[in-house]
């Protein structure tokens, strides 16, 4: 999963669109990882971009039901929120409370890798 992710954050950071990469906190309990402190980094930076008029449409990538409170109150600010899951597992309480839900399947993320990977080896052999 870490090396996963490394490689997603590695392409974001390269990339050009603005996207703008915070990692959490990861803390290691009984040999496994657990994330701390990203739903709360997640809340401040959609009320902070909703009160300072920073975009018209969040995108909420993540299942935490712990969001719906933020969620809920960057609407009554006119914000629009497009929830983003998974099919396998989703997360019904931001479904009812999000504008917008996309739920990925396992195809949809195998296409995005496979993508991804055909991508990279066509600019390794450009250079």
């Amino acid at each position: 999963m870490q090396e996963g992710q490394v490689r997603l954050f590695n392409h974001l950071g390269s990339k050009s669109e603005g996207f703008n990469v915070q990692r959490g906190y990861l803390m290691k309990n009984d040999g496994v990882f657990h994330e701390k402190g990203v739903d709360v980094k997640i809340a401040v930076d959609i009320l902070v971009g909703a009160y300072e008029d920073l975009y018209d449409d969040a995108i909420l990538i993540s299942s935490d039901t712990d969001l719906i409170p933020v969620i809920q109150k960057v609407k009554q600010l006119g914000k629009r929120v497009e929830y983003i899951g998974f099919s396998h597992k989703p997360s019904y309480g931001l479904i009812k409370n999000a504008s917008e839900t996309r739920l990925l399947t396992r195809e949809d993320v195998v296409a995005f890798q496979f993508n991804e990977e055909v991508s990279n080896k066509g600019q390794h052999n450009q250079k």
